[in-house]
């Protein structure tokens, strides 16, 4: 076969060859880096897929204990409703109302209201006639003359109940407040 005339003539490979190789030999390096690293993406993508498979399960099986926890804290809420419930509709079915009970089934409906209410953690706040006013517990709904200077800013009577969580003041009473008559402009 004849010689190359593009190859030099001594053994020793041409400038182009060499650069030819050289060339050859750096795609071969990059396809090699290529494929590391669509290799390494590819485990990547999947460890990804996988942390949010994870994370949706612990989601779902957060939301359905939250669910869980919530109705078991309604139960005793639900259980005084039954009761609550069963009450009404047994004084409903009534053959003859008794004006005189009336007073005493709303008396029993309140206090079955409030127990219902104290199952949430909310309790009554007890308000009694002649505590002193206090905004932060009270919410005044008027005033009312008294002639009893020591009666002034006290709490006369409560028209609705206050309640508390702890010491949080949650609803405020609603009460009446004492106040000393003024003594009428240009006196007797």
């Amino acid at each position: 076969m004849p010689d190359d005339p593009a190859s030099p003539k001594d053994g020793n490979e041409s400038p182009s060859a060499i650069a030819d190789g050289a060339i050859e030999a750096s795609f071969t390096q990059i396809h090699s880096v290529l494929a590391d690293l669509v290799t390494t993406v590819g485990r990547e993508h999947d460890r990804a897929t996988h942390r949010e498979r994870v994370i949706d399960r612990l989601h779902e099986e957060n939301q359905r204990l939250r669910h869980n926890e919530l109705q078991a804290a309604f139960e005793p809420v639900r259980t005084s409703l039954y009761r609550l419930y069963d009450l009404v509709r047994r004084e409903s079915e009534r053959e003859t109302a008794d004006p005189a009970h009336v007073p005493k089934l709303l008396a029993a409906i309140a206090d079955e209201l409030a127990e219902i209410i104290a199952r949430t953690g909310v309790e009554r706040m007890p308000v009694g006639e002649g505590d002193p006013f206090d905004p932060a517990r009270h919410r005044p709904a008027g005033s009312r003359d008294v002639e009893d200077a020591e009666l002034d800013g006290t709490v006369l009577t409560v028209q609705r109940a206050g309640f508390v969580r702890g010491e949080k003041v949650v609803r405020r009473a609603e009460v009446i407040v004492a106040r000393v008559a003024a003594d009428p402009v240009g006196g007797d």
